[in-house]
């Protein structure tokens, strides 16, 4: 009971209290009335977007933690805030966005708003449709080539370079005849292909790429065409997408989850060109077509209303900062002090990405000195409010993932953690 009338105390605590119901004269007399809820209902010590700190770097101070997190990942502290302040009565509504109509007014408006500013913030043409979907990047694995290959027999291309692209190409096998035009299996996912290395077939309806390996921290600075001059190009931008500026004109489809850059986990973003939407194959689930979801504003069916609404906040708060320009801007000179710590160790981190093509959101990374001491330096860190910087399982090591909301002091306590570490572990 303690810890509870603690807990209703602190400043960013979401518990809700009910005032207690008037206690009845006499128990059989008169039965047990609950408050009604829009007259009695308050959340304790919530703070408004006005109470928000005044910095990134204060803002994750406030919270005791810097959250290095692959995804879900780090929010910024003032869309958190705001959420929190508008979580039990959204804008005057007398309900929470969690509880409303997904074709109300008030949900109609935000969904509306989301799309307005992403196309703000990505230039997104009138070519193309903005669609807020279900099912993780991974169901697009299948949604892509059901939606652009006329039959199972349409080749697609595929360059994998890295977990995630070998997903998407092992899945497209299911509904197209995928190829592998370039894999950078063989180098352990280190690199990126020169554009004229990929082996494309001249007839393949797309080419898919991961502008941006998670796990194996890869990044394309630019992007391949099709050699088939009617192909489309189709890329997973689940990692880092909106965090830099794009020509969405390039594209013919772009998905990507939510979780890493934008939101949290539940939606997922598609922005495919019109003329592609309404020739899926006959197979196509009605969920995985794109035409179901242009044809019905992204309303089909019960959307991920609560997760669309912070996507929107987020985009608010990056048009804020200036747009995709400026956000770059920080996201380069963040990852380049981390990696400049990584290159000035004398070989006690290693990052084995070529240089070139290393990723401005993940940066995996090994210590020489081997697996024991990783564990060390990821137990200590976490010690000292870095937190979840342990790599992804299926590669290990340690990996920092530096989305748009992870500030700049962040980056810098971990470095000066790193350099503290091999001090004490020569």
């Amino acid at each position: 009971m303690a810890a509870a009338a603690a807990a209703a105390t602190t400043p960013n605590s979401l518990l809700l209290r009910r005032p207690a119901a008037p206690k009845p004269a006499s128990a059989a007399a008169s039965p047990l009335r609950l408050p009604t809820r829009a007259a009695r209902i308050s959340c304790a010590a919530v703070a408004t977007p006005a109470q928000s700190s005044s910095s990134p770097a204060a803002a994750a101070a406030d919270r005791g933690v810097y959250n290095f997190a692959a995804g879900p990942a780090t929010l910024p502290l003032s869309v958190l805030q705001r959420a929190q302040a508008e979580l039990v009565d959204y804008r005057g509504s007398g309900m929470s966005i969690m509880e409303m109509s997904h074709r109300g007014k008030e949900f109609d408006a935000a969904i509306k708003k989301a799309e307005a500013d992403l196309r703000a913030l990505l230039a997104v043409p009138d070519t193309h449709e903005v669609l807020f979907l279900q099912g993780g990047a991974t169901s697009q694995f299948a949604a892509a080539p059901l939606n652009l290959c006329a039959s199972p027999s349409d080749p697609a291309d595929f360059v994998v370079s890295g977990s995630w692209s070998d997903k998407a190409f092992k899945e497209a096998k299911k509904f197209s005849a995928a190829s592998v035009a370039w894999s950078g299996k063989d180098g352990k996912y280190t690199s990126l292909p020169p554009f004229d290395a990929i082996e494309q077939n001249p007839e393949a309806r797309f080419l898919h790429i991961c502008s941006n390996e998670t796990i194996h921290g890869v990044e394309f600075k630019d992007y391949p065409e099709p050699k088939n001059k009617s192909g489309i190009l189709v890329a997973d931008m689940s990692s880092n997408f909106c965090s830099k500026p794009v020509d969405v004109s390039r594209f013919g489809l772009i998905y990507a989850g939510a979780q890493k850059n934008v939101g949290p986990s539940g939606v997922t973003i598609a922005i495919v060109r019109k003329d592609l939407v309404g020739s899926a194959q006959p197979i196509t689930p009605v969920m995985l077509d794109y035409k179901t979801h242009a044809d019905n504003a992204s309303l089909y069916n019960t959307p991920p209303c609560f997760a669309i609404y912070i996507c929107g906040l987020v985009f608010e708060d990056l048009l804020a900062q200036g747009g995709l320009a400026e956000v770059e801007k920080k996201n380069a000179h963040k990852a380049g002090i981390l990696y400049d710590a990584i290159d000035a160790s004398g070989g006690y981190y290693i990052c084995p990405v070529e240089k070139s093509v290393r990723s401005l959101m993940n940066v995996p990374f090994t210590l020489a000195k081997g697996g024991d001491f990783e564990k060390q330096f990821i137990a200590e860190a976490a010690k000292e409010g870095m937190v979840q910087l342990k790599g992804h399982r299926s590669v290990g090591g340690v990996r920092a993932s530096i989305y748009n909301a992870m500030p700049l002091a962040g980056v810098e306590k971990l470095v000066a953690f790193m350099k503290d570490f091999q001090a004490r572990n020569p």
